[in-house]
């Protein structure tokens, strides 16, 4: 085992050969939009990102199905389908699954991928003098809520799906075939912005600063945070992490919410060198990735986290 649970990673990582690894992950969750096919897909990309967070190539999935036992079979039918196609975009082979009844819809894969053992990217190599780039905008968990309670306009709802439709394959692709100093990775997923870059403080044994205001929100996310649709994740992030937070006076309490708005399917939260940064940058935008300097690394003290 070359990567395990000690530090929260996003995927394990197992040597098969002395230059073959496996990433193995699984995630599946009920669903977050009212369009079966959409929904598919987003379980999908969901899924699949843990294993293009760790710098790996997706290889093959198993599908996790729970569905109504009287459920609607063409229901099913579109959930499998968009999560599909997918599979399909990212070269990942749909080899089995499992399915059982459930009075709640649930979807999702196990995914394996391949990588090699010197190339693995986790979530705790980070060093000061880092410079810390987001690659998607952060919002869906509010925006969701608000569509459960029929409260979303349809241009936030497009937005969002779309964040959570996008595959990571193309700035995990943009990492593998460069020579970028990367030193840690991971994706920003359901703990918020805030949680997973606590792990990866912890991990690297480093502090950090962010500036909110570089931070890109999803159109609709302030709306929504204001408005009071606070999905229970948020609030569980927040009682769990914002301890380790320290604000400058004047950060306004919309953007300290949306720092613990837990995503789904995020984008990529990446650790790399000051040396590198630019270079990066340029080559993910080149490969029509955007990607937002939103802070920095420092060496570790107190608080963890500063949001200045």
């Amino acid at each position: 085992m070359l990567v395990g649970f000690d530090k929260a990673d996003d995927a394990g990582v197992y040597l098969v050969a002395p230059d073959l690894a496996l990433v193995q992950t699984v995630d599946f969750f009920t669903p977050v939009v009212d369009d079966p096919y959409t929904y598919g897909q987003i379980a999908a990309t969901n899924a699949l990102s843990d294993v293009y967070a760790m710098g790996g190539t997706p290889m093959s999935a198993l599908a996790m199905v729970c569905f109504p036992e009287n459920g609607d079979l063409a229901i099913l039918e579109r959930i499998l389908a968009g999560g599909l196609s997918k599979m399909i975009e990212a070269a990942c082979t749909v080899i089995g699954g499992h399915s059982i009844r459930d009075a709640e819809i649930k979807f999702g894969y196990a995914v394996t991928g391949s990588i090699h053992p010197k190339k693995v990217l986790t979530n705790s190599g980070a060093e000061p003098g880092d410079i810390l780039l987001l690659t998607k905008s952060i919002g869906t968990g509010v925006i969701s809520t608000a569509i459960k309670k029929q409260k979303a306009e349809a241009a936030w709802i497009d937005a969002a799906t779309k964040s959570m439709t996008t595959l990571n394959k193309a700035p995990a692709e943009v990492i593998r075939s460069g020579s970028f100093n990367i030193r840690a990775m991971t994706d920003v997923t359901g703990f918020g912005l805030i949680g997973h870059l606590r792990e990866m403080c912890l991990g690297s044994c480093v502090s950090a600063r962010i500036y909110p205001k570089n931070i890109p929100l999803l159109p609709g996310a302030a709306e929504c945070a204001r408005a009071g649709f606070i999905p229970g994740g948020l609030n569980a992030n927040r009682d769990f992490a914002e301890c380790n937070v320290g604000y400058e006076n004047g950060i306004d309490e919309t953007l300290r919410t949306l720092l613990f708005d837990p995503q789904t399917a995020g984008g990529l939260l990446i650790s790399v060198a000051a040396s590198s940064a630019d270079a990066l940058r340029s080559a993910l935008k080149q490969a029509d990735v955007p990607a937002a300097r939103i802070g920095e690394i420092l060496p570790e003290t107190k608080p963890l986290i500063q949001v200045v």
